[in-house]
């Protein structure tokens, strides 16, 4: 029996996709592959699904600045799954120009959740990352049903800075979502509030100002005070689960993708998984690499980011549970082999060790990557 090699990559940002990494290195290979694109949560989760068997979902929805543009979701109807990937809706990719760090909304995000739960799904995992907006998922919630009101009772504008109004949550007409289970698929553990919050880690990425920290801060604290007194239940709320929400804010992964973990903990009573772990679970990893000879991962950047729970990492650790060697694929590299290898992933290959030039990698990076593959058949496949 010949065995394959699993080719198992993230998108290399601003060149290839996912699924087109695959196919080069596939090409490159000139052995038997099977290629399964994977993603961490962030840019491209739906791509990945989508190449992994998922049937892609188009709808119109609001941007995150008010705009009304396509944006998919995947979805399997033989277990009626849906994933969500944020950045479809409410990424910063989707701006039509510069950055509105006050006002741009997760509104689009909750208008994908809403289509899927109408359409029957089961379970929805909302991938969380690359987000254009600190509005703490006060936009998803809204979309949802939930009302937002100031002190005279009028819905409160999208946008994080907003929220310092807010007086009520009223739950009344909210989407029901019963039976139906939440995942979060994230590998940030910020919670929601503080120096090592949404608005203090992530908001100055989205264009925010040190001034504009402190309004989208106060804007999300006063989400979190004003939740303690609904914390997502439909109704009253008994005195004894009050603090709830409080306790929400300061779980690990609330304060991602600008508080969206929030409101999907708090509303939707979701449960937080490791992005990466969970989406090879989905995708069928575990039974694609048996009997695979090796494996090969992959992403842009091989750096200290790729450490923290980046595709990468994720494939290795599965990989090393069924015993099969991994190698990996990038643009660059700035990781040492004592690290990689610390991480399971025996070798990396980037383009820049073919051309040096940054900006040739990016244009060039498809037939550069099939000549990268050839290098890692030659040294890790031929010469067993």
């Amino acid at each position: 029996m010949v065995q394959h090699v699993l080719v198992a990559p993230d998108k290399f940002k601003g060149s290839l996709t996912a699924a087109e990494v695959a196919s080069r290195v596939s090409a490159g290979l000139g052995v038997p592959t099977v290629e399964l694109p994977v993603a961490d949560g962030g840019d491209g989760t739906v791509d990945a699904a989508v190449a992994g068997g998922f049937t892609r979902v188009t709808i119109e929805v609001t941007g995150p600045t008010g705009e009304r543009i396509p944006a998919s979701y995947a979805w399997l109807p033989a277990s009626a799954d849906a994933v969500v990937e944020l950045a479809e809706a409410s990424g910063l990719r989707r701006l039509p120009g510069g950055r509105e760090p006050l006002t741009a909304t997760s509104y689009g995000t909750g208008e994908l959740i809403a289509d899927a739960v109408r359409r029957g799904a089961r379970r929805v995992v909302l991938g969380l990352g690359g987000s254009a907006c600190t509005d703490g998922g006060a936009g998803m919630a809204q979309a949802l049903g939930a009302r937002l009101l100031d002190a005279a009772g009028a819905d409160l504008p999208r946008g994080g800075a907003a929220l310092r109004s807010l007086d009520r949550i009223d739950l009344s007409g909210f989407l029901d979502v019963a039976g139906v289970e939440f995942v979060v698929a994230s590998d940030v553990d910020n919670p929601l509030l503080g120096p090592h919050g949404a608005a203090a880690v992530y908001g100055p990425q989205k264009g925010a100002t040190p001034e504009d920290v402190k309004t989208l801060e106060a804007g999300l604290s006063r989400l979190a005070a004003v939740a303690t007194a609904t914390h997502g239940l439909q109704g009253a709320v008994e005195h004894d689960d009050v603090p709830r929400a409080m306790g929400v804010a300061g779980a690990p992964g609330a304060g991602a993708a600008g508080g969206v973990g929030f409101a999907a903990l708090a509303f939707l009573h979701a449960e937080l998984r490791p992005g990466i772990g969970y989406l090879l679970d989905l995708l069928g990893f575990g039974e694609q690499v048996q009997g695979a000879r090796l494996v090969i991962t992959g992403e842009g950047s091989l750096d200290e980011q790729s450490l923290r729970g980046k595709a990468p990492v994720g494939v290795a650790q599965a990989a090393a549970k069924a015993g099969v060697p991994v190698v990996a694929v990038c643009g660059r590299r700035t990781l040492t082999d004592a690290e990689l290898k610390a991480a399971g992933i025996e070798a990396a290959y980037a383009l820049t060790d073919l051309e040096p030039d940054p900006a040739r990698c990016m244009a060039e990076a498809g037939p550069l990557l099939e000549r990268l593959a050839a290098r890692v058949a030659v040294v890790h496949l031929h010469g067993e």
